[in-house]
């Protein structure tokens, strides 16, 4: 059963469990540098021991791809259509701008955007297939403008490799694990090097991105999933469902409820019991509900949003926007009882790609910028260069950088 705190007993909660990615570095970087040493060869040893290759390349045929996208159910095919149509449109929504303006006389400043060339989506293949993170994670690559897209998934199911497919991406390999990190963020003969690599994946899959992250471009460090309501009324079904939504991903996912009602919070302790009688996935959801989840009594609203503030959740789910001014700190925000987080993991067009484990209080989630270079674009004129001769050269000189100076006096002494 849930438990029920008091919000001043709340700091074993926060104080999230470790990851243990110490230890979980310890077992990659072996595999890290053999597969820079080995390329393919390692990579295939590690595909064939990890991930069941039972082929001579990791790279999935193109005729792999076409049959399972031809045998995508309308229904599954439709599906893919409605979300990938939100996606599109919230990543074009973030797409920056490039402009130019005239700060003054002579200064023209402005900005270019650019694309990177090769991006790497990697789809976990565990407990549960996930086309939905194929689409979250290559909608806004394509959006972007990005060249070279391809996915890495261990066991890729046929509803991956068709949506695939249906996206327009053709390199798709079966490979995963810290194998799949090192051969794109090293490049091999069959697995192009990657400029970035996004998309969520195991301790042993965050071990390796946190090892790589000098030689290749990462999102961040995702580690168990978690969800964080407040609420001081509403209706403990949706609570509850929401909260076994979060849990039922994996044991060490974790729900909070905040709320000021005690009346609420028994209500959705029974109700969390009740959904788990008839819940398929409740052996899992069971186990987080009750290890890492709880529900806190406030003593307002206001102590409510400090302590999520405080707790930086990757969802975030408020009973009205009013609240919105106060969140400092989260990953994705869920306003009002019809915005189940289900909504976002799937369909609503904001990525569910999000940071964990606090990693809220540095950035939000995965966004089209992620895949974007914003470049800075300045020329000068003669009249702005002689006016800001003067503080460029004093700064110079300040700095002991007197070949600074002297390449705008060049110019500015005629």
């Amino acid at each position: 059963m849930i438990r029920t705190l008091a919000s001043n007993r709340t700091g074993p909660l926060l104080a999230r469990r470790s990851a243990r990615l110490k230890e979980a570095e310890s077992v990659v970087r072996p595999i890290l540098d053999a597969v820079r040493r080995e390329g393919d060869k390692a990579l295939l040893r590690y595909a064939r021991k990890f991930d069941g290759l039972d082929r001579k390349t990791v790279r999935v045929p193109e005729r792999d791809l076409a049959a399972a996208c031809a045998k995508l159910s309308p229904d599954f095919r439709a599906a893919l259509e409605t979300a990938s149509a939100n996606i599109r449109a919230f990543a074009e929504m973030q797409m920056p701008v490039e402009q130019f303006m005239e700060v003054a006389p002579g200064l023209h400043l402005g900005q270019i955007v650019r694309p990177l060339e090769t991006v790497a989506a990697y789809i976990p293949a565990g407990r549960y297939p996930l086309p939905s993170t194929l689409m979250m994670t290559v909608v806004p690559a394509l959006v972007a403008g990005v060249q070279r897209v391809c996915v890495a998934c261990p066991r890729p199911v046929p509803e991956i490799l068709g949506a695939a497919r249906l996206l327009g991406v053709a390199e798709v390999f079966q490979m995963g694990g810290a194998q799949a990190i090192a051969a794109l963020a090293f490049g091999t003969r069959t697995v192009p090097k990657a400029d970035r690599i996004v998309g969520p994946g195991n301790i042993y899959v965050a071990a390796a991105k946190k090892l790589l992250a000098g030689d290749v471009g990462i999102d961040f460090i995702a580690g168990p999933t978690e969800i964080l309501i407040i609420a001081a009324e509403g209706d403990p079904k949706f609570f509850a469902a929401d909260m076994l939504a979060q849990a039922e991903h994996d044991v060490d996912a974790s729900a909070i409820l905040l709320t000021t009602s005690k009346t609420l919070a028994r209500a959705v302790t029974q109700e969390i019991e009740r959904q788990l009688r008839t819940l398929p996935t409740a052996r899992v959801a069971r186990q987080s509900i009750r290890r890492n989840s709880a529900i806190v009594v406030c003593r307002s609203l206001d102590e409510a949003i400090e302590i999520a503030n405080r707790f930086a959740p990757e969802h975030l789910s408020l009973p009205h926007p009013t609240l919105l001014t106060k969140v400092v700190n989260a990953g994705s925000v869920f306003v009002g009882p019809l915005s189940p987080e289900a909504a976002g993991d799937y369909a609503s067009g904001p990525n569910h790609v999000l940071p964990t484990g606090g990693a809220a209080r540095l950035r939000g989630g995965l966004s089209v910028m992620d895949y974007l270079k914003v470049i800075s674009v300045q020329q000068l004129r003669g009249e702005a260069l002689k006016r800001l001769a003067p503080a460029i050269t004093t700064l110079a000189r300040a700095e002991g950088l007197e070949a600074h100076a002297r390449s705008v006096e060049v110019r500015t002494r005629g």
